[in-house]
């Protein structure tokens, strides 16, 4: 009988000890970001375009392919105008606001970055690390579809 009774204090005591360490340690899954947040992480730089389906870099001016953007969660940013400006006059800086606008599928910038462009981008894809924006832009006489890739 006394083997019976030191027995069951020392299980308890070994239990309290080893099985609170043999369970999974639960981590909080970090949620995902809002769009705002990815949006307003970094500076986004320029890195491609297709017209028309079409790679169409090698017709915009290196003007404005070395311009940056910065977006502040407030609705605002900066857009910077690189080493080279299309036009010396031109600030080095310019202020904007912008926001999203249908169920954050459309993204109002409320300057144009390139020419024969406008303010309102289709959002295609938004990651950490790239944005892809659509509009219909105009170069010549001809309208098609343009898809802007910007990263970090």
């Amino acid at each position: 009988m006394r083997k019976h009774i030191f027995f069951i204090p020392a299980l308890i005591a070994i239990s309290t000890i080893i099985l609170p360490g043999c369970g999974k340690d639960k981590e909080d899954p970090t949620p995902p970001k809002t769009k705002t947040e990815l949006l307003t992480t970094g500076t986004w730089k320029f890195s491609s375009v297709t017209w028309g389906g079409a790679p169409a870099t090698q017709y915009l001016q290196s003007c404005q392919t070395d311009n940056t953007a910065v977006f502040v969660a407030a609705g605002t940013g900066t857009l910077d105008e690189g080493a080279t400006k299309c036009n010396a006059a031109d600030p080095q800086t310019r202020a904007f606001t912008w926001n999203f606008q249908t169920n954050e599928s459309i993204l109002f910038i409320s300057t144009t970055l390139f020419t024969g462009g406008n303010s309102t981008f289709n959002l295609v894809s938004l990651t950490e690390n790239q944005l892809v924006v659509s509009q219909n832009a105009t170069f010549g006489s001809v309208t098609q579809l343009a898809v802007f890739t910007f990263v970090h």
